[in-house]
């Protein structure tokens, strides 16, 4: 071995460190030049489409949304795998109709278990 043998990992590595802190360097200088001095009362002033908002901000939800929002986007992933069955299904062997079968029997059985959970009822 030369004693240049680790030369390439220097090398590699203050490139790697001139990659990250330039654009680092340059937004700070960008900012330094080109920033307003002081943000007014007008830029800083809270506003949601033109009209004042009125009351708090964090607003608690109740968790039923968020199960209707998971059950929803299980049920939307599955329409990502049944479009290309769709589409090749001519040209499928008896193998991948069994296993897409398999998948939407999956899928009833999870809905039919929400369902029975009373997950899909909407509570007043």
């Amino acid at each position: 071995m030369n004693s240049n043998s680790y030369l390439f990992s220097v090398i590699f590595v203050c490139g790697a460190l001139v990659f990250a802190l330039v654009p680092l360097a340059w937004a700070w200088v960008w900012r330094r030049f080109f920033q307003p001095p002081k943000p007014g009362a007008e830029k800083n002033a809270i506003y949601e489409c033109g009209v004042e908002s009125i009351g708090e901000a964090h607003i608690q939800f109740r968790s039923q949304y968020y199960l209707y929002a998971i059950i929803f986007l299980i049920f939307d992933v599955e329409a990502i795998f049944l479009v290309p069955f769709a589409v090749a299904f001519t040209g499928l062997p008896i193998g991948a109709f069994i296993a897409i079968l398999i998948f939407l029997f999956l899928l009833v059985e999870g809905l039919v278990w929400a369902w029975s959970k009373g997950c899909l009822e909407w509570e007043r």
